[in-house]
């Protein structure tokens, strides 16, 4: 990342009247919050059409693709908050231990700051604006980045904060990230920083974060695999991986990045594969509704290289002009193939068998702590095997993808995927500090808990244990 001045509206004047207007208190009652969630609710259904619309331009998805993945996921966090957030932000009650009885305890959960959210071009929409739920659920202000890359996503995420908000509370800024956030890393000191995004940005934001010991969280990338054992039931794990990988056209951090599937089965789950895909997109899937596009030239041609690094199966059809890029499958991968070691990103899947469960772990150790691991298995002791022999984000048994829409669930990577998880109560946690409070009466003082101490050893050892 290069550095560079900022943009008027992003002076440090204008980050500091962020600052003064949190300073207020103006966004800590519930009240406030909930009206605010309420907005952001109605802006969404305002402009549904216009916002599948952009995702169209940028990533060519359609209507139902955009709200199933982008839309509706933000829809479902703003709910939920909007119905749960009286109990979020209601003081937790927590023990207290014996010494300091009787005393009691409590866990508040407060604001932040001015927190800084920045998003990636894959999911520009529902990336952007669901941390943006847990940070107003948290009575935070926020200052949002959409990725340039989605031009026509950040336009519409534009127009409707600043229709909803004022830019003391919320603030959404453009241009070259390149340039924009380490300008405002070094003129401002968030309370937060919210990245989402590659692993090179991640680290070099977490560096800049950390010379003002700003709290980060990270939701990175990586490998992730999925794993078929020869008891799974093919038919339901072609179709379900085969929706995790290609849908947004393979564009997804928790696609399954590669396949490891048990010998004794690959030829028979390699057919219903191409069956499966065949199912989804048709024979030619350039004219397929609900196939999308990769998102520019540079993705595009990173692309086109791995399709020489392994024997295409299946697929391996593009058209520059139209930034398409069939399904693909890839089998017999070279040894020096970068495709070992780089997040594909996009619409090619290779396939390596497994004879035994250290085969395939071996494997997965190459590119060690994926955002996601999916296995595929109807033995119940082969997936606790699985599931506590790989180190992972989050991930599914018998399924892919699916889990990030459970807002139960937290989201987040661990190691090299990423640091912190969100979705749900999950981003509110994010965007809050847990506050301990300890109230004791004044109506009891022991004299034991003060000096002088000696010949009080045996009643220390009685009540701190």
């Amino acid at each position: 990342m290069t550095t560079s001045t900022l943009h008027p509206t992003q002076k440090p004047d204008s980050l500091q009247a962020m600052r003064n207007y949190f300073e207020k208190a103006i966004t800590r009652p519930y009240a406030f919050r909930k009206k605010q969630l309420l907005l952001l609710k109605q802006a969404l259904i305002k402009y549904e059409n216009e916002i599948a619309g952009a995702l169209y331009t940028d990533l060519k998805k359609s209507p139902e693709e955009s709200y199933g993945t982008e839309t509706g996921l933000v829809l479902a966090d703003i709910n939920l908050a909007i119905k749960n957030l009286h109990k979020w932000i209601r003081p937790q009650k927590a023990s207290t231990n014996l010494v300091n009885l009787p005393s009691s305890s409590k866990i508040y959960r407060d604001p932040l700051g001015v927190v800084f959210i920045i998003s990636p071009w894959n999911y520009p929409f529902q990336l952007s604006l669901i941390p943006l739920v847990g940070a107003i659920a948290g009575g935070n202000c926020a200052v949002l980045k959409p990725s340039e890359l989605a031009p026509a996503t950040a336009a519409v995420i534009e127009k409707i904060i600043k229709e909803n908000y004022s830019p003391e509370y919320i603030n959404v800024i453009q241009g070259d990230g390149s340039v924009i956030v380490p300008a405002m890393l070094q003129s401002f000191r968030f309370d937060h920083v919210f990245y989402t995004g590659s692993i090179p940005v991640g680290k070099a934001i977490y560096e800049m974060a950390a010379r003002s010991l700003i709290p980060v969280t990270l939701e990175l990338g990586g490998k992730c695999p999925a794993v078929v054992e020869k008891d799974a039931n093919i038919e339901v794990a072609a179709r379900r991986i085969a929706f995790g990988k290609f849908i947004n056209a393979g564009q997804t951090c928790i696609a399954p990045d590669y396949l490891l599937v048990h010998t004794d089965i690959k030829e028979e789950f390699i057919r219903k594969l191409k069956a499966t895909i065949v199912d989804f997109f048709g024979d030619d899937a350039s004219a397929s509704y609900s196939y999308g596009r990769i998102i520019n030239q540079k993705r595009f041609k990173t692309l086109l290289n791995y399709l020489s690094q392994g024997e295409i199966i299946y697929g391996g059809q593009y058209d520059e002009s139209k930034l398409f890029i069939a399904p693909t499958i890839l089998d017999n991968i070279k040894e020096d193939a970068t495709i070992f070691k780089d997040e594909i990103f996009g619409p090619i899947l290779p396939v390596f068998s497994f004879e035994s469960m250290q085969q395939a772990i071996a494997i997965i150790q190459r590119n060690p702590n994926p955002l996601s691991f999916y296995v595929f298995t109807s033995d119940a002791k082969k997936e606790k095997e699985w599931l506590g022999s790989v180190q992972f984000g989050c991930g599914c048994v018998n399924n892919t993808a699916w889990h990030f829409a459970n807002h139960y669930l937290p989201f987040g990577g661990v190691g090299n995927s990423g640091i912190g998880a969100y979705h749900g109560k999950y981003s509110f946690d994010v965007f809050t500090h847990a506050k301990a409070v300890m109230k004791t009466p004044a109506w009891i003082d022991p004299k034991i808990k003060y000096p002088p101490f000696k010949g009080k050893m045996k009643w220390f050892k009685f009540f701190i244990r």
